[in-house]
């Protein structure tokens, strides 16, 4: 028989349903609903800020609630932006306040929250190169400890630094990051903002990000490790703006990445549904357009695209996360039409099939009755569960396969 290339995500469980004086509810019929993923299907959802912060016009009030709530619908995990130069515009006066309300917001509602990123050559503070480079360095170790303190408890989970492997030769423009990124060297660097992230909250998931999906992402990599630094996650960028990477490409990129045993975190994806980036622009960045118009034609091929490399991430041992970068369309980086839903908040054929895998696919819904003993035991995906029986409901995970669990029915 052929092994269920999804096993790994699965354990068995058996639950013994008891009343209030202990005794096994038997021959009851039990209801099973999964609540929640373990995995964590992401998105970057920055328009959580406005409708949290209660900063909304009333014209686009229920414009963006409509677009949440198509978020809410599918998705379990949330990116918000720490981009210093947005977050702290001024010395001393970051916007901690407007971010802990998204980060509460998302909490509420069960969303697993990612801050992004600590530390960045790109969208840093201009302040910072009025600085020496021990006082840049002084003032980014300070910049962590506030902020991974000031969030403890509503995010767990860092980009504590991203795209070492450009930063000490980046050269579009003068920025604090990269000049003491050139003095520490990139492991240097990588190992200063991990042990003080690390020291301001020991109970974090920090992740190192990247786009470079070259060697030199692997050789990096290696000598942090060899340096002693403890990442908890590969961050893996995949900004598919000039065309999907195909199965090949991503098998060969997660065979690479997974030589060193971590799990794995695709940060930040993308998919168009509109035409591709012509393959000689070097910097995503340079690619400017007035329109960027999404077809049906080209949200099929997104769709495809999207079903198939989630289901290829979604299989691999080694991955725990996949973020889709830009949820909606409008506002999207590059302008690109990269979202899942169109700018009317339509959903495109790519969530609907995402919502069919995550939703229905790689979801358990059990409906069985108690045995003699009072027990139900079955297969499902691990993460977080409700069970209805005789009008009460109860919760319950499955984490790994494990003993028969009591669940009091009052």
């Amino acid at each position: 028989m052929q092994k269920n290339p999804l096993s790994h995500r699965m354990a068995s469980k058996t639950i013994q349903l008891v009343d209030a004086s202990g005794n096994p509810v038997t021959g009851k019929e039990v209801a099973i609903h999964q609540t929640n993923h373990q995995f964590l299907f992401g998105c970057g959802i920055f328009d959580v800020i406005p409708i949290a912060n209660r900063n909304v016009p009333e014209d686009r009030l229920a414009y963006l609630e409509q677009k949440l709530d198509l978020y809410l619908d599918v998705f379990n995990f949330a990116t918000l932006p720490f981009y210093w130069g947005m977050f702290e515009p001024e010395k001393g006066k970051p916007r901690t306040k407007e971010l802990q309300a998204a980060a509460r917001w998302l909490k509420e509602r069960n969303i697993a929250v990612k801050g992004h990123p600590l530390c960045w050559h790109t969208a840093t503070v201009p302040w910072l190169l009025d600085l020496s480079n021990e006082d840049i360095l002084k003032a980014q170790f300070a910049r962590i400890e506030r902020d991974v303190a000031d969030f403890k408890g509503l995010i767990e989970m860092w980009d504590v630094i991203n795209e070492v492997v450009i930063m000490p030769i980046f050269d579009k423009y003068d920025n604090g990051i990269t000049r003491i990124s050139k003095d520490l060297g990139r492991v240097g660097i990588i190992k200063e903002m991990f042990a003080k992230t690390r020291e301001s909250n020991p109970g974090a998931t920090l992740l190192l990000n990247d786009f470079n999906t070259s060697i030199n992402y692997e050789i990096l990599i290696d000598g942090c490790l060899n340096a002693g630094i403890s990442i908890d996650a590969i961050g893996i960028q995949s900004h598919q703006h000039q065309g999907y990477w195909g199965r090949e490409k991503l098998e060969e990129v997660l065979e690479r990445f997974s030589h060193f045993g971590l799990p794995i975190h695709f940060t930040e994806n993308t998919l168009t549904s509109g035409h591709l980036m012509p393959v000689d622009i070097e910097d995503l960045n340079d690619y400017q357009i007035p329109e960027w118009p999404s077809t049906p034609e080209f949200e099929e091929r997104q769709a495809r695209e999207v079903e198939e490399m989630y289901s290829i991430l979604f299989q691999h041992p080694l991955v725990e996360a996949i973020t889709a970068w830009n949820f909606s369309d409008e506002g999207a980086w590059l302008g690109a039409p990269a979202g899942l839903v169109r700018t009317d908040n339509t959903p495109k054929p790519a969530y609907d099939v995402l919502k069919q895998r995550i939703k229905g696919d790689w979801s358990t819904q059990v409906t069985t009755r108690t045995d003699e003993s009072g027990k139900v035991s079955f297969e499902g995906f691990l993460g977080e569960y409700e069970l209805a029986c005789a009008g009460t409901k109860v919760t319950f995970k499955i984490e790994k396969e494990g003993e028969p669990e009591p669940l009091l029915l009052n």
